[in-house]
């Protein structure tokens, strides 16, 4: 059976491989390994074997892991990749480095103003739904430009990009369609003036397509750590 080491060298490869094959530096995609519902244990052998970016859809199992590995967390930075409620956003305000599930203001408003005044900004990407399927969180395209805007203004937090799940597919064509639109989606906000340098799209599955179209950070768990 491999081992988590040996499954990250494999993705970091395919990552490589995705990188040339779309002319980019590989430096440009940043790896987010995805620990929900693994223990802190497997967390911890990530770690060991170089990872430093972990991604947890739940607040609560994470703060779980985050305090049993506190003498990891100078050089863990934790991802909050999962839906966010309102009445978590004090504990995530605390404890993430990141959040990439942000789609209303409501929101963003509340870890702004719980984010505290000791620690470095609060990093988020906006969740775009771009599927448009009713079981998906995120942010409708049309009513994001709207978002974006209040969400960069506020104080504590720092707006750095956008993420989207789409639906699966087999097919590269269909994997490649949301994720062009959620780049060109990207690019638009930078022309209006938005400081954005993160497009959090591609998992186990479709990695190479999100590359293609210009992923900036892979969420990949399932590669690395095996089914749930």
């Amino acid at each position: 059976m491999a081992t988590i080491a040996a499954n990250i060298q494999q993705v970091r490869e395919r990552i490589a491989r995705a990188c040339a094959a779309a002319q980019r530096p590989v430096q440009s995609v940043t790896l987010l390994t995805v620990s929900k519902t693994f223990g802190a244990d497997e967390v911890r052998e990530a770690a060991a074997a170089g990872e430093r970016r972990f991604g947890e859809n739940y607040v609560q199992e994470a703060i779980e892991k985050i305090e049993v590995l506190a003498d990891l967390r100078a050089q863990i930075e934790w991802h909050l990749i999962g839906p966010l409620q309102s009445n978590k956003t004090r504990v995530a305000a605390k404890y993430f480095d990141w959040v990439h599930s942000v789609d209303r203001l409501k929101i963003a408003e509340r870890l702004s103003e719980q984010r505290g005044p000791e620690q470095p900004p609060l990093n988020l990407c906006l969740q775009v739904n771009v599927s448009g399927e009713a079981s998906k969180s995120g942010v409708a395209p049309d009513d994001l430009p709207a978002l974006a805007h209040a969400v960069a203004a506020l104080p504590r937090v720092r707006l750095r990009g956008l993420m989207s799940i789409p639906e699966p597919s087999d097919d590269p064509a269909q994997q490649a369609a949301p994720h062009r639109q959620l780049r060109q989606l990207f690019h638009r906000l930078q022309q209006e003036g938005l400081d954005l340098d993160t497009l959090s799209m591609g998992m186990s599955a479709d990695l190479e397509a999100a590359i293609a179209e210009g992923s900036t950070m892979v969420r990949v768990g399932t590669a690395i750590f095996g089914r749930r």
